[in-house]
């Protein structure tokens, strides 16, 4: 009797054991011809997340050189920028002015010879404004004051003709030519969700900057920004 039982429970328990195994192999099985989860190549571009927005905008074209060359860059990336214009150079290159608006940027009010408008009356002021515009043929909703030099007073003559007073948040200088990696560095250190990036394409050499932008735009989304347009 005893032996009897005994081998009853031992064939009860490799029963079981072999249930068990089978059962183990069946939830392996369609996991055997899954793939490994992906891993990041450190090499590799890979999505990150949403930063923000930070908007371009240029100062003192249009340039024969320079401005078609900006041009270039944000075509190549599809970006758009807002371009605030000195008027005497839309006076002499009024067709580069014309290619920046059909690719979809917008021009600004730089005034028409790049004063200091707190300096001025506020007739000179008014007719500053209005010669730049007439230039152009149209007024831009934006103005920029030359070196960004505003006041209370000059503030409130932008706003009485229905246009916004718009300065920046971020200044690389690259005006004053200190290397395409610093100009870079600078925005990168600086730069924040809603900034406003200064940078030149007329009043000298802006070679650095061209060169800046190409470098700029691409490491500004691999940081999660997305490039907008201010509405001017």
């Amino acid at each position: 009797m005893r032996t009897r039982t005994a081998h009853l429970l031992t064939t009860h328990l490799f029963t079981a054991l072999l249930a068990a195994l089978l059962a183990a192999l069946t939830l392996a099985a369609p996991l055997a011809g899954l793939p490994e989860p992906a891993r990041a190549d450190p090499g590799s571009t890979v999505a990150v997340a949403y930063a923000g927005t930070v908007y371009l905008t240029f100062d003192d074209g249009p340039h024969a050189t320079w401005t078609p060359r900006m041009l270039a860059v944000l075509r190549k990336y599809g970006v758009h920028a807002v371009f605030f214009e000195v008027g005497e150079n839309v006076s002499w290159y009024p067709s580069i002015t014309r290619s920046l608006c059909s690719y979809g940027n917008l021009i600004g009010n730089h005034t028409w010879s790049h004063p200091d408008l707190t300096a001025l009356s506020t007739t000179s002021v008014t007719s500053q404004l209005n010669r730049m515009e007439s230039a152009l043929g149209y007024r831009p909703r934006c103005v920029r004051p030359p070196y960004g030099a505003t006041n209370s007073r000059i503030a409130t003559i932008i706003a009485n003709r229905g246009q916004r007073l718009i300065l920046w948040t971020v200044d690389p200088r690259d005006w004053s030519r200190p290397g395409t990696t610093t100009i870079v560095n600078r925005v990168l250190a600086a730069v924040r969700d809603g900034s406003r990036i200064l940078m030149h394409d007329g009043g000298g050499d802006r070679s650095q900057s061209v060169a800046a932008l190409d470098l700029l735009i691409p490491k500004l989304r691999a940081r999660g920004y997305v490039i907008g347009l201010m509405a001017c």
